[in-house]
């Protein structure tokens, strides 16, 4: 499968947390679709509990419906309640919260339009954008657009790094829409670029979408798996040298979003200071 090492997840407790929730909330961050499901003895040995503890935090969430367990293997898979929270996380406004900031630092460093974007069937829909200094790219907005998997580099890039098979399903066999004459329709065409974009970590194109713009898109990974893609925008002439002046400032913002998503910034009260009588 394509992508990249995981970070180990800190496993200590923070100050003030309890520690009983703190270790619920880690066997939910414990599973991956490389490890989709997991035994008692095996999450005991995972991180130094006793298999009563574990056995009880497993039974707990299983009970709130965050996992279910298989009575055949007594293996224990993600449950339907954590699907309930990810329909609400997409329609809550965190994720636009979390991401706006690096868009617009991203934005101040470049001058471009930038973009987030994550997967939607057959495109890539924007979720986010701030518009470059040169002004709006469409007459319309851009939150909300809709690119297509095989067109452009902010779809290229998170597609590329889809394990091979989920990505041959996807383009094989389908009929691909020309944008511009510089748009790619031959799946075995695609594949090539998609092998060259997993090696060099990021996407580049002109014109294939929009005819006359220039993208550079770099993949968003939560944990090892692509998430989505962080892309800037403009028109070619602003790329007289391609994207290789941009490739660092935007390999910075997607470490920085993939950490504002996996440990969001806490803002804590100030202390109220004493009454004075």
């Amino acid at each position: 499968m394509a992508g990249r090492p995981v970070e180990p997840v800190d496993r200590r407790t923070p100050a003030g947390a309890l520690q009983t929730v703190d270790r619920a909330l880690l066997v939910l961050l414990a599973f991956e679709r490389t490890r989709p499901d997991w035994g008692v003895t095996e999450i005991a040995a995972e991180f130094g509990w006793d298999t009563s503890v574990a056995q009880r935090l497993l039974s707990t969430l299983a009970g709130r419906g965050f996992l279910v367990s298989d009575p055949a293997t007594r293996r224990y898979r993600i449950g339907p309640a954590a699907l309930r929270l990810g329909r609400l996380w997409e329609r809550s406004g965190s994720l636009e919260l979390l991401a706006e900031p690096v868009l617009q630092e991203l934005r101040a460093a470049t001058g471009d339009t930038v973009l987030f974007c994550l997967p939607d069937s057959f495109h890539m829909r924007c979720v986010a954008a701030v518009e470059g200094e040169e002004g709006p790219l469409r007459y319309y907005p851009l939150v909300g657009e809709l690119y297509p998997a095989h067109a452009g580099a902010t779809s290229k890039s998170f597609y590329a790094f889809l394990p091979d098979e989920q990505r041959h399903r996807l383009f094989r066999g389908r009929p691909m829409a020309r944008f511009t004459e510089r748009t790619v329709t031959d799946p075995d065409q695609l594949e090539r670029e998609f092998r060259t974009v997993r090696a060099q970590g990021y996407a580049w194109t002109v014109g294939e979408y929009d005819a006359g713009i220039g993208t550079v898109a770099m993949p968003v990974f939560l944990g090892s798996e692509p998430y989505g893609s962080l892309s800037l925008g403009a028109a070619k002439e602003r790329f007289p040298e391609g994207p290789e002046d941009r490739l660092e400032v935007l390999r910075r913002a997607a470490r920085l979003l993939e950490q504002r998503l996996t440990h969001p910034p806490q803002h804590h009260r100030r202390p109220r200071a004493p009454r004075t009588s």
